[in-house]
């Protein structure tokens, strides 16, 4: 593997995570999947010295908690999946659990969330049922001391619950996990507690690399993707995720749920097919990252509502099994050098330090249907791409992601930049008897290519 890249920090000891009053806050998630990590108390020193005012922990390992007493910094704790079977089945097993490895340390330790399960439908043994009852008895535990209302619980979930997210407007949840969706967004709003997500933009860009922009994966495009339904503009993934799940409780009538971000981010480094797994495309991401929380941005569905989000994570975690990206997304290695240099305070411009970056699709050009071409040309066409090409056109398929806009014209623009991609970006990839069009700007913002 290419050597390990590190920079020392070259900007001063500024904030690297504010808190802007009551305004969105940014945390980061301190992952321990490793062996060559530094001790709790070591950790504690360096999120202090950056700042850090808000870090997600995956369990209550009792040296952590004790480390991080009296520092001010608020920790949201995790239950683990393997714990969802004890919390659900008695009421002793939660009430043990808060008095063992919780009071000892509160208020000491700051602890303003616990989260019950970990992306529980992603989990081979989904544990769903599960979740709701396990996070009923957790908030009986804090009813019978009198902590219900200072420390909140809540499940995260990752994006997998949605069976529909693009358009933004058409997100709707999975009906196969309506069974314990339900009864827990009943539970966040009965208790005002966030529905929290693990969003990854990075993966979206990974795996569709021919329908997604990188720049729009990376806060970075100047065009607009559309929203056919609202006519809301896009500017970024992360935004018109969000806004699929605003979406999708909408749909069921879950209007005050607020969202909260439990993990997002870049990785650094990856394996030899995953080329947007670099330094310079981590730390932009999560510098507009940054720069768009801490503005309280929003998002177009949303203007100005405020949004919490956590970065994963704190460290690089060389346990973690996987492709090399899995190993790669900490802030910092474990020496507690920083991978990358990052724009502290959210405010300035990104300083890369290498021309490692990735670019959009396959670097400059696309292929789009011609506006010229006629209805049958462009069926034929779509078919043939679909068929004889060897494009994989399930996207385009009623209720699937991609079918909106339902017009030959955007099935075909989608047909024909995945058939290009996949054959090379050349010049004859883009024929299609006269009815393709190579262009060499983002076609987002005239032809709406499916890209969440």
């Amino acid at each position: 593997m290419a050597s390990r890249f590190k920079l020392v920090f070259a900007v001063s000891l500024l904030p690297l995570l504010l808190d802007f009053g009551r305004g969105s806050i940014v945390g980061v998630c301190y992952g321990r999947n490793a062996d060559d990590l530094p001790t709790p108390d070591k950790v504690a020193q360096l999120v202090q010295l950056h700042n850090i005012k808000y870090l997600r922990i995956y369990d209550s390992n009792i040296q952590v908690l004790k480390a991080f007493a009296n520092t001010r910094v608020e920790l949201m704790v995790g239950v683990p999946n393997s714990d969802l079977l004890a919390f659900s089945q008695f009421q002793s097993n939660a009430d043990s659990w808060l008095k063992n490895s919780i009071l000892p340390y509160y208020p000491a330790t700051k602890i303003t969330y616990i989260t019950v399960g970990l992306e529980v439908t992603e989990n081979p043994d989904n544990a769903s049922a599960l979740v709701v009852p396990a996070m009923q008895n957790v908030l009986t535990a804090l009813k019978k001391v009198g902590l219900h209302k200072r420390i909140k619980v809540s499940s995260t979930q990752s994006l997998g619950v949605l069976s529909r997210s693009f358009p933004p407007s058409a997100g709707a949840f999975n009906s196969s996990h309506a069974f314990f969706l339900k009864p827990m967004l009943e539970f966040l709003a009965e208790n005002q507690s966030p529905f929290m997500i693990d969003l990854y933009p990075y993966y979206a860009y990974r795996d569709s690399p021919n329908n997604v922009s990188l720049d729009y994966a990376l806060f970075e495009s100047s065009l607009e993707v559309i929203d056919p339904n609202t006519g809301l503009l896009y500017t970024n993934m992360f935004d018109a995720q969000i806004d699929a799940l605003y979406f999708a409780l909408m749909e069921l009538n879950f209007r005050t749920i607020r969202i909260m971000v439990t993990e997002t981010g870049w990785p650094s480094k990856g394996s030899p097919k995953e080329k947007a797994a670099t330094p310079d495309n981590a730390q932009t991401y999560n510098t507009n990252l940054i720069r768009h929380v801490i503005n309280d941005s929003g998002t177009p569905s949303k203007p100005g509502e405020e949004l919490d989000v956590y970065i994963f994570s704190l460290f690089n975690e060389n346990r973690k099994p996987g492709l090399e990206s899995e190993r790669n997304w900490g802030l910092f290695y474990p020496d507690k050098t920083s991978v990358y240099k990052l724009d502290f305070t959210g405010k300035g411009a990104v300083d890369k330090t290498n021309s490692a970056n990735g670019s959009n699709s396959n670097g400059t050009t696309w292929c789009i249907a011609s506006s010229k071409a006629s209805e049958p040309d462009l069926q034929n066409a779509i078919t043939w791409a679909c068929g004889p090409g060897n494009v994989d056109c399930s996207a385009i398929q009623p209720s699937q992601p991609c079918f909106e806009p339902d017009n030959l014209v955007s099935h075909a623009s989608f047909a024909f930049n995945s058939y290009y991609q996949q054959n090379g970006a050349s010049d004859v990839a883009c024929s299609f008897g006269g009815n393709g069009v190579k262009v060499d700007k983002d076609p987002s913002k005239s032809i709406i290519l499916c890209g969440i």
